[in-house]
């Protein structure tokens, strides 16, 4: 039998470091993230996982270390391969729902005009918004715009998707719908990287990464982190106190 190479990470990261002016947003870290799993960044706010995001699709450069997607350094050359839904959605408030997707769709080097309206159409009945699909955005709820941003995010069908905090302010029942379609992509190949600070999202990840002050604390499944406390009943929110309170007896 002919033994395959094992597949080449989705994004590493080797030593990586940023600052903004004196604060070490992204202190020396080091990452590798499979491909074809969901993979989540968890932290409190300012921990650094937003900056870890803009490194990785190349909104910022490191100031040292390297970092690789895909097995090429981000730049514009790697733009259409990966989807990125910010905390912050851009969306264009005065297009209509449709006309922000395919804007997106256009940006990502979808020029066949069939193909493009067949993938738009696509992607906005799978957010469950076809029949608002000509309201303009400044009509639609946070939850509504945030499913805008997803499908504008995931329209080019990228490889490598990032999501930084994208159940922010959702309601528990539109959270599960976004997690049905981070599941659903994962089983047809793509790769996640979730960033967040809720343990909600943390439970959906395959892998996770605890931060802290720009730095990585702990990885590994959800299971295998709870488990390292040595408590039967731990959730993760105890194994996260856990890796922070072993880290500052350092």
């Amino acid at each position: 039998m002919v033994k395959r190479a094992p597949a080449a990470p989705a994004v590493k990261v080797d030593r990586a470091s940023f600052n903004y002016n004196n604060i070490k947003a992204v202190d020396k870290l080091s990452l590798e993230v499979p491909s074809g799993i969901s993979f989540g960044l968890l932290g409190p706010n300012g921990a650094g996982k937003t900056t870890l995001i803009r490194l990785l699709v190349g909104l910022l450069k490191p100031k040292s270390g390297g970092i690789r997607i895909l097995g090429e350094t981000p730049s514009r050359k790697t733009a259409h391969l990966i989807g990125y839904m910010p905390q912050l959605h851009s969306l264009y408030t005065e297009l209509s729902v449709m006309q922000n997707v395919d804007f997106f769709a256009r940006v990502y080097r979808l020029s066949d005009k069939q193909q493009r309206a067949r993938r738009v159409e696509e992607v906005i009945r799978l957010v469950d918004l076809w029949p608002r699909r000509k309201d303009s955005v400044l009509k639609l709820s946070g939850g509504m715009r945030q499913r805008v941003s997803l499908a504008c995010a995931i329209v080019h069908n990228p490889p490598l998707l990032f999501l930084d905090e994208p159940t922010v302010g959702l309601d528990p029942e539109l959270r599960f719908t976004f997690w049905e379609h981070f599941a659903n992509l994962t089983k047809q190949g793509t790769t996640l990287i979730v960033s967040s600070h809720t343990m909600d999202d943390a439970a959906h990840c395959d892998r996770l990464a605890f931060m802290r002050s720009g730095k990585l604390i702990a990885q590994g499944t959800p299971t295998e982190l709870r488990k390292a406390t040595g408590k039967a009943e731990a959730n993760l929110e105890d194994a996260f106190l856990y890796f922070i309170h072993r880290e500052d007896k350092k």
